[in-house]
């Protein structure tokens, strides 16, 4: 399996050569991957579509994003008619809060170790008047049981992770709040951005059909900026209050009164006008994995390789556990990163990176997380030179 693995990043990194992966150790893997070459032929033939066909591009744009929503699909185990997208989460996220019914429940329950795109608007939601429910995150593993027991007939919407973005902790059993969302009848919202393509997910596998899910592909996928998704269950039928005018595109020329109308589904959340060259640059990626056989098993099995890797290494340096030590969490409840615990994690972050190795941090967390361009060599370097920096 390793020699195999080995074999597989050589193969892979010839792929990557305008983020100069071989030269430099980007162990940002867990929020900015590379995007390998093809990417970049397919943006530069967005700007020549749109010097070719001028307004008459977006017939073609329309085929990329048809792509697009089908890569995330293939993601989720879905159809890629429940997938709306979006330039990023909070876009969509926003959307989706303002179709919820706030004038017969205000109560939203979620945890206290959600990403800023979801902390920091239930935040100002709670300034005006909204009850906000936090959930400590930790423990992880019985995270879902105790949130599903604050889910009551108050209860507006649940809004968690699938996996913690600063501990990299899988979050097991949210079939559990699922069941009680349904059983109130409360809405559920997923964050899978930690998790989409380093984890396997299947929405039907994890009794999730009727959660919305949303995340994006500026992290595992590589699909860049400007690709994200929400995942809308089939049959729902939403008015978002937050509304774009592509959620009518196709009654445009039909007679209207003041009605706003919406289209079914995932159509409802359709924002408006954008640069879809995002779309070009995600859908030639989505087809390059798809050739060299990049499946969210096969890279889920290089990832616990190699953030194994680099936790027995960090380990062999037998670091005074005061000073830094990693946040153990089992193999198998792991996602994409090894997370490191130490008052110097900023610090950390700014002098590896004058030795052209890139991480990153969240508050005390140092989180090194890998890619299947990155070679072994490259992770033993790293290490090397983090042991030189940290004792």
């Amino acid at each position: 399996m390793g020699d195999s693995q080995s074999s597989l990043t050589h193969d892979l990194a010839r792929h990557y050569s305008r983020f100069r992966v071989g030269e430099r150790i980007l162990l940002t893997g867990h929020s900015h991957q590379a995007w390998p070459d093809a990417g970049f032929e397919a943006q530069q033939r967005a700007w020549l579509d749109a010097a070719e066909f001028v307004d008459d591009k977006w017939e073609r744009a329309a085929e990329q994003a048809a792509k697009v929503r089908a890569g995330f699909a293939r993601l989720l185990g879905d159809s890629p008619d429940n997938i709306a997208l979006g330039q990023n989460t909070h876009e969509l996220v926003t959307r989706w809060l303002s179709a919820l019914d706030f004038r017969s429940r205000h109560r939203i329950v979620t945890t206290d170790g959600e990403f800023h795109t979801i902390r920091r608007q239930l935040d100002r939601l709670e300034e005006e008047g909204v009850e906000i429910v936090r959930v400590a995150a930790h423990p992880a593993d019985d995270l879902a049981e105790r949130l599903a027991r604050t889910i009551d007939d108050r209860t507006l919407a649940a809004m968690m992770s699938s996996v913690l973005f600063a501990t990299a902790e899988i979050v097991p059993q949210l079939d559990a709040v699922a069941r009680a969302c349904v059983r109130q009848g409360s809405a559920l919202l997923v964050d899978a951005y930690h998790h989409l393509n380093v984890v396997p997910f299947d929405v039907r596998a994890m009794q999730l059909d009727n959660a919305f899910v949303t995340g994006g592909g500026y992290k595992y996928c590589q699909l860049g900026e400007g690709n994200c998704f929400l995942r809308v269950p089939p049959g729902a039928r939403a008015r978002p209050v937050l509304t774009g005018w592509f959620a009518e595109f196709e009654s445009l020329e039909r007679p209207r009164d003041h009605t706003v109308a919406y289209a079914g589904g995932a159509g409802a959340f359709a924002g408006a006008t954008y640069d879809p060259t995002s779309h070009y640059r995600a859908a030639a990626v989505f087809d390059f994995h798809v050739a060299q056989g990049l499946t969210p098993e096969r890279l889920r099995a290089v990832s616990i390789r190699q953030v194994g890797l680099l936790e027995r290494e960090f380990e062999a340096l037998d670091v005074d556990p005061s000073m830094a030590r990693i946040e153990k969490v089992p193999a198998n409840r792991r996602a994409g990163f090894l997370a490191v615990r130490t008052s110097r994690a900023s610090e950390l972050v700014r002098a590896l990176r004058h030795a052209s190795v890139f991480a990153d941090a969240r508050g005390d967390i140092l989180r090194l997380g890998p890619a299947p361009y990155v070679s072994d060599a490259q992770f033993y370097a790293a290490i090397t030179t983090l042991s030189r920096l940290i004792t």
